[in-house]
C-alpha cells in the first residue's frame, strides 16, 4: 500500500478507533477495540494484540489472528526488545532478528509499539505480524503510537 493511501486509511481508522473508545475507562476494553478495528481494516496486518506487563512476565492480553503464544520467554523476541529499549521496532524479516519468537511460523515481518499508562510506564506493547516481509514502516510505527496513545485518557 503506498503512504498517501495508508496515511488516509489510518486517519480513518484513528478517527474512528477515536470515537469508539472516547467514553471508556477501562483500558483492557480499549484494546480489544483497537485490535478488533486493526485488524479488519489493515488487509497485511495477520496477528494484532497486545502483551501486557504482569509481575514481570508478559502475558497475552486482546488480540486478533490466530492462536497467540500465552507467555513470552522474558528478554527474548521483538516485544521484549521494544520493552527494553524503550520505543517502537519495526522488524522487516524476523528470520533475521536474534532470539524471534515465532508463536505461528507464516509471520514474515513484525512491529512492536510500547504501551504505556498515564505515568509514562510501560505496561505491555501493541505487536503486529505480516504474512509478507516489509510490510511495516515509518508510516504505520506514526499512527499507531498515536492511536496508542487514545487508551490513556481516563485510565491509569
Amino acid at each position: 500500500m503506498d503512504s498517501n493511501k495508508k496515511e488516509k486509511r489510518y486517519k480513518r481508522i484513528f478517527d474512528q478507533i477515536e470515537g469508539l473508545i472516547k467514553d471508556n475507562s477501562w483500558m483492557e476494553a480499549s484494546m480489544a477495540t483497537i485490535a478488533a478495528v486493526l485488524h479488519q481494516k489493515m488487509d497485511y496486518f495477520f496477528w494484532t494484540g497486545f502483551y501486557l506487563l504482569r509481575d514481570g512476565e508478559l502475558i497475552v492480553g486482546p488480540y486478533q489472528g490466530p492462536l497467540a503464544c500465552i507467555k513470552l520467554q522474558k528478554d527474548t523476541g521483538v516485544c521484549w526488545a521494544g520493552i527494553n529499549q524503550n520505543r517502537t521496532l519495526i522488524v522487516p524479516d524476523v528470520q533475521q532478528f536474534p532470539g524471534h519468537i515465532a508463536c505461528d511460523s507464516r509471520s514474515q515481518s513484525e512491529m512492536v509499539v510500547p504501551l504505556k499508562n498515564l505515568n509514562d510506564e510501560i505496561i505491555g506493547v501493541l505487536d503486529v505480524d505480516s504474512k509478507d516481509l516489509n510490510s511495516f514502516d515509518e508510516v504505520d510505527a506514526r499512527w499507531l503510537e498515536r492511536i496508542l496513545s487514545l487508551t490513556n485518557k481516563g485510565t491509569q
